[in-house]
Order: C-alpha cells, then structure tokens, then sequence
C-alpha cells in the first residue's frame, strides 16, 4: 500500500551538480511563484491524492478564536482514517521512521497512531515569503557551515542542495517575532507517576523581525535571545537560564548564563550546549535536542538524504487544547495517543554523522522535516556504537493568530531506561503571547538575576 522511501530526481540532481555552499540561480528563485511554494515546498499534491495541494494553508482565523485562548481545532470534524498499531505495521512501515517503529516494538499493546487526513495548514505572513524570494539567491553559509551570512527574515535555502543548508532552514524558521511561553516538563516514571517543573519563557527573534536586514544582523552576531526561568516545584524555583544564539558561531559561540537561587550569582555557562543534559531532564534529552535541533552544527557531517512521504504529528490541537489535564495526557511509556494526530506528508530526510575526533552522545542522528514549515517532526537519534538510542517527536500546528508552524509538545523517548519527557505542556496554564513586546534590556545578565527568586 504505501510507497518504499526513494529520492525525489531532483534532490538527486541538486546533491550532484551543486557545490557545499552553492546559492541558487535566479531561474530555481523563480519557482518559488510556481511549482514550489513560497518556502520551497512542493505546491502540488502527490499521486495518489493522500498528500493534497499547497493552497495557502490557514489564511483567516477561525470563528471563535481570541488571542490568549488556546487554539480551537479548525479540522475538529475530521474522522481517523485508521490506526496504526502494532497488528496492522507491515502496511505502513515504509512510511515510517525506524524510530517510530522501535516504539510499535517497544509497547505493543499500548503505543498507536491515528491518522487523519492530510491538512497543510503551515502558514507565514506575506513579508516573510517577501524574504525568502529576495535573500534566495544570496544566503550562504560561511565558516565552513558553522554561519550564515546575506540573509535576514525568510527562509535562507527554499531550494537546499546539502544537509547543512536544509538543517540552518529549521534554526531560522519563522515563529513570529517575540513571544512568552508559560508552562513546563515532565518525565514520567515507569508507573506513570510524575513531578511537573514549570517554566516562564521569553524569546526574542532577531533574525525574524521586519526591520532585519543581513548587515545588521551580521553586525550584531544574534539570531535569537531566549530566557527561562523555572518556577516549580519548591525546590527549584528561581533557577535561570539566558542565551544569546549567534549568527556566526566560529566568530562567537553560543553565550550563556546561568542563575543560580543557593548561591545568588549569575555565572557564565559555557556548557549550556551540544550533548549537556536539559534543564532539569533527568538526563532524558541533550541540551541541543530543545526545538528538536539547535546550536552549532560543528560537531557533525551533513547529509540531504531527499525526501519521503512519512507519518508525522501535525494539526496537533487535540493534544493542545485546555480541555485536558497534565495526567489526561500523561502515561506510562508515552503519552497518550487518544490525544494525538498524524497525518501524512513530505519531509526532508536529513542524516547527521559525528565528525571523527568530535564527541557527542548521538553518534548519528536523522532529522525529517516537514516541506511546509522546516520544522522537524521526527528525529532518530542513534548511539556511538550505531544502535536507536532515542526518538523525539514534536507536535506541531497553526498558530493562526501570527500565524506560525511551530509544535505544541515535542517528546523525547529513551528506548533504554523506557522512559520519556515531554516538553512543552501549557494545558493548566496560559497560552503563549505573541503580542508581547521585548527588547535588548530583556535579555541581560542583570535581567537574568531578576528572574531569580531571592
């Protein structure tokens, strides 16, 4: 029934005939008025008609809908087409991850996926595809990979001819221009029990704001400013964390800092990067797993493996709505599928090798990335000695008010202690705010010990 992953011929042909750091032509731009859509998706529908045509995704917002709410499912009426669960995965595995299978092996009688129909609902606003179309002939990567430079807003590489170029398209996606995000984490034990660490987040896109343009971004270094500060439970409360994410990671790495509430102190953090574990993960997740992939990608060889036709989480509204409660959602294993989506769609197939001399815990790690948003959906992330270690889903929808693709809950599951966390639950709290204006003054050490709990 379903389709053997193949590359698409022109992937092939792109990989073949174009250097490291290539731009593209003016003629290849073009398609991005035509037979690509205006982040370099392709427009058209696949044969069989499960994948429909790009025709703007979400362009209003739905009935209903006030900024602050959590937003209501615009394809609530949708019926599951089926399920896949582990009776019925010879029929669908080839549209499937190795990750995604582990979990099938690994409870058989519990993990499933409902799959919907196919709704490419990722939309941005009209300056940001303004944007790509003017930086896609000029962006490239510098210092062999490690920097971008000539591009600001948009999607540097619509057209990607490497690995590299197509993983520095999911770094700079846009997710609007600032936002603040309220919620939290939580790693269940192996009886379902758990302890909810809540999170105040702001962020600040530098890259993404209509005023950026590549010299003074390139100027200042910064892609983004990002501040977090923990405020539950008790016991680690008060604890921060400030980042200053560069452009340019060879001209300067990653600034970090950290606050500490024992000893009152803001200290640099150097090591808030690459395979450090997460805030407070128990170890389940590295600090450049957050947003499924961040931070310098020094570290690895990249390869565009093409694309494939794959079941991912997507429209994920059920699982975001206020409805539900942190224990609704929350199982022994993973979380609990009633409350999840998957639909079928395009991703690029992205394969991370560790470089030799280079230490990471992932020896490999494969990315699939959604055509529609750049955002990835799926990550399988391997061992040093080659064997499935980890795999992390995000789930993502239409934030309409922006609007943005950018995932709602992104899991992370360790196939060896069979355990997970899950990132990002905001059903008990309030929504994120897009609204919300910041700036530089934010985003300073001084600000940092301000977060802190004296």
């Amino acid at each position: 029934m379903m389709k053997k992953l193949t590359l698409l011929a022109s992937a092939v042909a792109m990989i073949v005939s174009c250097s490291a750091l290539a731009k593209i032509t003016p003629e290849q731009a073009a398609r991005l008025n035509a037979d690509l859509t205006p982040v370099g998706a392709e427009r058209a529908g696949n044969a069989d008609g499960t994948i429909p045509e790009w025709t703007g995704g979400i362009l209003t917002v739905p009935e209903g809908y006030t900024p602050g709410d959590h937003h209501p499912d615009p394809f609530a009426d949708d019926d599951v087409l089926f399920v896949i669960d582990k009776s019925n995965i010879e029929e669908h595995k080839d549209a499937l991850s190795p990750g995604q299978l582990a979990l099938f092996d690994l409870y058989p009688d519990t993990f499933r996926m409902p799959v919907y129909p196919t709704r490419r609902s990722a939309s941005f606003p009209q300056y940001f595809y303004d944007a790509t179309k003017q930086i896609a002939t000029e962006a490239e990567l510098v210092e062999n990979g490690n920097g971008l430079a000539n591009a600001a807003i948009g999607i540097p590489f619509p057209i990607p001819s490497n690995g590299l170029e197509a993983i520095w398209n999911h770094i700079v996606r846009y997710r609007g221009v600032a936002a603040t995000r309220n919620g939290g984490q939580a790693a269940p034990t192996a009886s379902g029990a758990f302890t909810f660490i809540g999170f105040d987040e702001q962020i600040m896109f530098k890259y993404s704001h209509p005023d950026a343009t590549p010299e003074t971004l390139m100027a200042e270094n910064i892609l983004f400013r990002f501040k977090q500060s923990v405020t539950s439970p008790a016991r680690l409360a008060g604890t921060a964390l400030l980042v200053h994410e560069t452009m340019d990671q060879i001209q300067t790495p990653r600034q970090a800092w950290t606050y500490n509430t024992g000893q009152r102190r803001v200290r640099r953090a150097p090591n808030v990067a690459y395979d450090a574990p997460g805030t407070a993960s128990d170890g389940l997740r590295t600090t450049d797993d957050f947003d499924m992939f961040n931070g310098s990608p020094d570290r690895y060889n990249w390869e565009l493996k093409g694309k494939k036709e794959m079941y991912i989480p997507y429209n994920s509204y059920k699982l975001h709505s206020n409805d539900l409660s942190y224990s609704d959602i929350l199982m022994p294993g993973h979380i609990n599928p009633e409350h999840t989506r998957y639909e079928r769609h395009r991703v690029w197939v992205v394969e991370a090798t560790l470089k030799d001399g280079m230490r990471h815990v992932y020896g490999k790690r494969v990315f699939y990335i959604d055509e529609d948003s750049w955002q990835i959906h799926v990550a399988d992330l391997y061992d040093n000695r080659g064997d499935l270690y980890r795999v992390a889903f995000a789930h993502g929808l239409n934030y309409y008010e922006v609007p943005t693709h950018w995932s709602t809950l992104e899991v992370y599951h360790d196939l060896n202690s069979r355990r997970y966390i899950a990132l990002g639950l905001d059903n008990e709290d309030r929504m994120y705010d897009f609204s919300v204006t910041l700036n530089d003054n934010d985003f300073t050490p001084a600000a940092l010990r301000r977060e802190g709990v004296r």
